[in-house]
Parts: structure tokens; sequence; C-alpha cells
């Protein structure tokens, strides 16, 4: 992520309540998939759950990726 693109993320995750929370969220997901992750053996509702983070994580991430191209456009210097 280039810094300008970190910059902008701060900026959305202390002004923006929807992209914070869509952050706070991303990176639940990412703290469950590395617990499942670790695990020896999951179960097979585990993995459901294993998919299921996948693709909330991915959809979330297009949806901050998003906010942020909006946010670039709409304050171009």
């Amino acid at each position: 992520m280039s810094n300008r693109t970190e910059d902008i993320q701060r900026i959305l995750s202390s002004e923006d309540d929807e992209f914070r929370r869509w952050l706070e969220e991303h990176h639940a997901c990412e703290s469950r998939l590395s617990e499942l992750a670790s695990k020896a053996q999951v179960t097979v509702e585990e993995e459901v759950e294993e998919k299921t983070l996948k693709k909330r994580k991915l959809f979330l991430k297009d949806q901050m990726a998003a906010r942020i191209r909006s946010h670039e456009t709409q304050n171009v210097a």
C-alpha cells in the first residue's frame, strides 16, 4: 500500500464511521482466519466459516478501496 493510500486510510478511519467499522471488521476477520489456520484440524463448520470469512474480508477490502478511490477523486489538489 502506498504512503498516500495509507494516509487516506488513516484520515477515513478517523473521520468516516462506516469506513472505521469496515476496517475493524476486516481486522476481526483476519484474526479469526489466523486462528483457524493455526489449527491442526478444522471441522466442516469451521471450513464453512473460513470460506465465509474470506468472502466477507474481500468484500470489505473492496468497499474500503472504493471509498479510498472516491476520497482521492474528491480531494485532488
